[in-house]
């Protein structure tokens, strides 16, 4: 990548990077995303990738300054970062309302446990670096898509005349391809364009199995698709067909549930086939953990050689671009991050009648939180890189951690505990499974921007702290929003809760799931049939790769099409084979690689576009408290026609960019 701008800077030079004024946008901007995206996590289970839009909005606010440069840009989006997925933990905090043991959310409880989790997440992340960043063949789509944005929109020293062209070529891709995904955005929701089409039907009478589809009309997610390449998009569809040609009609059928198609459809993927999902996923994250024992043992040995160097005067001689934070800075970092931990799990130990028990839950949980977050951090690392920070399936790894703590508890702890004190076990499960979630929404991300740092040439370590101040103004933030929209609207099954409460669907199944482990009635076979699952598909994919030249079967890939609704997936699978198919035709051409790069603009473009209108609506709609308050017609034109007009509009639009796309990578080449 990065053939659409030259930049031929010094490395040793002194740069405009690290800045006060990038800190404050970077904060601003991180407050008012994550207000956003808490919102919308709670609403529909999804958040909003943030990397890209912040780096439009720095580069359009910097513009003016002369000293500005790519690199503080690359700043600005890595502190607004946080918004995306630290706000995350609106899948994990609301649990502990749902199961009755919180009214509402304290401030410094919850600040406490995103921010400690948060700020452990970015030093785990640093020794990983090495093993995924910059010692690993990982696409990282997101990071490559915002580092293409960053040059595109930050050119720099040195650009000839074609340099020049391309680089007007690229900005061109972005531009239109944010505008064309916006404005689909908007009409989406005005409800003139329908949003999704959704089918859901049954199968031999009125108990028969069921089946179905959800595909959105997402140029975001088709843009994903283009970048995350063909086999991680065919992976993801064969996952959606596990899900729906053979689970959702297998237990449908079995259950023998009558009434609504649609209803029985999403209970049975709800509380059978994200289980399966779950089992997958876990059974794939330990295949993945156990492939990056040894360039993660290669990354902790480069991060010791390197604080070495720096002991004996050599450090100068380490290029700036491979600069961390010492490794001795993240062990002190890590040891004061663990100290508040532990007495916070003794605190809650011992206020909620476990205090007979406390040096063991304080000790035991912070052990766990430390061991589980590093094997988390790398897994969520490392799916990052294979699928992209915003599609990472992070409540899948909190159910594996809720698991985890829920069977430790019952184990070592319940059966020396009297009955009634069964829901302050579970809500210790729900504690220690958000500081871990903390650590992963975190590193999951920092890998990302670490990426994009790679490739416009930033500095590792000053990325590192802006994401630790980041997370600080992510954790401020996200209690007392939480704590407004609980008073607002409250939470489905939580006391309370007002006549359209949000949904908050990851929350209910994690706090459904620490409930049915530590009181013994959760579906273990659900579990174990994705875990099988999981392991065919760990040789399929070896087959394939050690037998073709290309063709792979990603589990964990798999393991999310299963988990995620087909919403969140069909138009990625179809951006996949739509990119590969734009990929193929391009490289009939001499120029087949700035070709190519052209495509990953234009779909970093539709990120860029979607992403934005996706946080404005967001917050229209919280503010509003309508579910669709800029809607122009009523349900019936948008359940019928919409859907129609909708599905041609995005078919067409999306023609129409790639054959303009194409055109312009000619002219480019010929300028």
């Amino acid at each position: 990548m990065g053939n659409t701008v030259a930049h031929h800077s010094d490395p040793a030079a002194p740069r405009t990077e690290l800045t006060v004024r990038g800190l404050v946008l970077g904060v601003v901007i991180t407050l008012v995303f994550t207000a956003a995206n808490v919102f919308f996590g709670l609403k529909i289970g999804l958040t909003v990738a943030t990397s890209i839009p912040a780096a439009v909005i720095s580069m359009a606010l910097l513009r003016g300054f002369k000293d500005s440069t790519i690199q503080e840009n690359n700043i600005v989006q890595t502190v607004a970062s946080a918004a995306g997925t630290l706000s995350a933990m609106c899948f994990v905090l609301p649990g502990l309302l749902m199961i009755g043991w919180w009214s509402g959310f304290p401030f410094w409880t919850s600040f406490a446990i995103c921010a400690l989790g948060g700020v452990l997440g970015v030093m785990y992340s640093i020794p990983l670096r090495r093993a995924l960043v910059t010692g690993s063949d990982l696409p990282f789509p997101e990071g490559v898509a915002c580092a293409e944005v960053l040059k595109v929109g930050s050119p720099g020293a040195g650009v000839t005349h074609a340099g020049v062209e391309a680089s007007r070529a690229g900005l061109l891709a972005v531009i239109w391809g944010a505008i064309v995904s916006a404005a689909f955005a908007v009409i989406v929701a005005t409800r003139i364009f329908a949003s999704d089409i959704v089918r859901n039907f049954r199968f031999g009478g009125d108990r028969g199995p069921v089946s179905g589809f959800d595909f959105s009309l997402s140029f975001a997610l088709f843009a994903v698709g283009h970048l995350v390449g063909l086999w991680v998009g065919v992976a993801m569809g064969v996952g959606a067909l596990i899900a729906w040609v053979w689970g959702v009609p297998h237990y449908s059928a079995l259950a023998g549930s009558a009434g609504d198609a649609a209803e029985v459809a999403r209970q049975i993927w709800s509380t059978k086939i994200r289980f399966v999902g779950a089992g997958t996923i876990g059974v794939a994250a330990i295949w993945t953990l156990l492939k990056l024992v040894r360039p993660v043992a290669s990354g902790l040995k480069s991060a010791f050689a390197a604080a070495h160097a720096r002991k004996t005067g050599q450090g100068a001689l380490l290029p700036r671009t491979e600069q961390d934070i010492p490794v001795g800075t993240v062990g002190l970092v890590m040891l004061v991050c663990f100290v508040p931990i532990a007495w916070l799990l003794g605190h809650f130990a011992g206020a909620s009648g476990l205090g007979e028990h406390l040096w063991a839950l304080a000790i035991g949980g912070l052990v766990y939180c430390v061991l589980m977050g590093f094997f988390v951090s790398a897994v969520t690392g490392y799916m990052a890189g294979l699928i992209g920070a915003s599609n990472s399936p992070l409540s899948g790894v909190g159910i594996l951690v809720v698991i985890g703590a829920a069977l430790l508890l019952v184990v070592g702890i319940k059966p020396y505990v009297p009955a009634e004190l069964t829901k302050a076990l579970v809500a210790y499960a729900l504690l220690v499974t958000s500081v871990v979630f903390a650590v992963a929404t975190i590193a999951n991300n920092n890998l990302q921007d670490l990426k994009t740092g790679q490739l416009v040439d930033a500095t590792p370590a000053k990325q590192q702290w802006a994401l630790v101040i980041g997370v600080i103004a992510g954790a401020a933030i996200i209690p007392p929003i939480l704590e407004i929209l609980s008073q607002a609207y409250g939470f489905v099954g939580a006391a309370g809760a007002h006549e359209h409460p949000l949904a908050a669907p990851q929350a209910g199944l994690i706090s459904a799931l620490a409930q049915g482990v530590i009181q013994n009635n959760i579906d273990w076979d659900l579990i174990g049939v994705g875990a099988a699952i999981g392991l065919v598909l760990i040789v399929i994919d070896e087959v394939l790769r050690r037998t073709t030249k290309s063709a792979h079967l990603s589990p964990l890939a798999v393991g999310l099409g299963i988990y995620l609704p087909t919403s969140s997936t069909l138009m990625v699978v179809v951006g996949a084979v739509a990119g590969w198919y734009y990929d193929r035709r391009a490289e009939r051409h001499a120029d087949a690689e700035a070709r190519k790069q052209l495509g990953v603009l234009l779909a970093s473009g539709m990120i860029v576009g979607e992403g934005l209108l996706g946080v404005v609506i967001a917050a229209i709609v919280a503010f509003s408290g309508q579910d669709f308050p800029l809607a122009l017609v009523g349900d019936a034109f948008a359940a019928g026609p919409a859907l129609w007009i909708g599905g041609l509009v995005f078919v067409f639009a999306m023609l129409g960019l790639y054959r303009w796309i194409e055109g312009l990578g000619g002219k480019a080449a010929a300028g």
